[in-house]
């Protein structure tokens, strides 16, 4: 069982014989009464997001998630193809199951698949990721008085701001928790 305590963004839980992922979640205290617990969480097999309010101490069955590395291969639009790395049977993820880590899919990347009795649920993302500028606006001195930044589109189609002196074909180190 997990409770409200336990919580921390990406655990899985089942509630109303669904699967949720943790988004974000609260802690709130609000003058009288018992404290609440506010979540945002994804449906792992629809994508919906939904808000829920819970009490504080609210208990549910963990999921437990069996995990395989798996290979990006390609794009199948809309879906994403990826190789199991131990029996390399194919897997095809829709954009839902993938959330923001179909922002940092290049060839050749490996991620851990999380399967869920035989089904697979969505992928967990490395930290980081290297991915290379496709396009940037040169950055001129002395724009700033302290030092600035500009958005640059990566590879991915991804856009993230970066320091003023990075160029275009130059690759950069994102985090793919926060996405700078």
């Amino acid at each position: 069982m997990i409770s409200t305590g336990d919580l921390r963004k990406g655990v899985v839980i089942e509630m109303d014989k669904q699967l949720f992922s943790v988004m974000e979640y609260q802690h709130l205290k609000i003058g009288r009464g018992s404290a609440q617990v506010r979540m945002r969480l994804r449906n792992v097999r629809t994508g919906a997001v939904i808000d829920r309010t819970v009490q504080s101490g609210e208990k549910w069955p963990r999921v437990r998630l069996e995990q395989r590395m798996v290979q990006y291969l390609y794009e199948e639009p809309p879906n994403h193809v990826f190789m199991d790395q131990e029996t390399f049977d194919q897997i095809t993820l829709t954009p839902e199951q993938l959330g923001d880590a179909a922002n940092y899919l290049k060839d050749g990347i490996e991620f851990e698949l999380l399967m869920y009795e035989e089904e697979p649920i969505g992928v967990e993302m490395p930290i980081t990721v290297d991915l290379k500028i496709a396009d940037t606006d040169p950055g001129f001195r002395g724009d700033t008085a302290s030092g600035g930044t500009k958005p640059a589109t990566l590879e991915t189609g991804l856009v993230v701001n970066v320091p003023l002196f990075v160029t275009s074909g130059e690759t950069i180190r994102v985090d793919t928790r926060t996405g700078t």
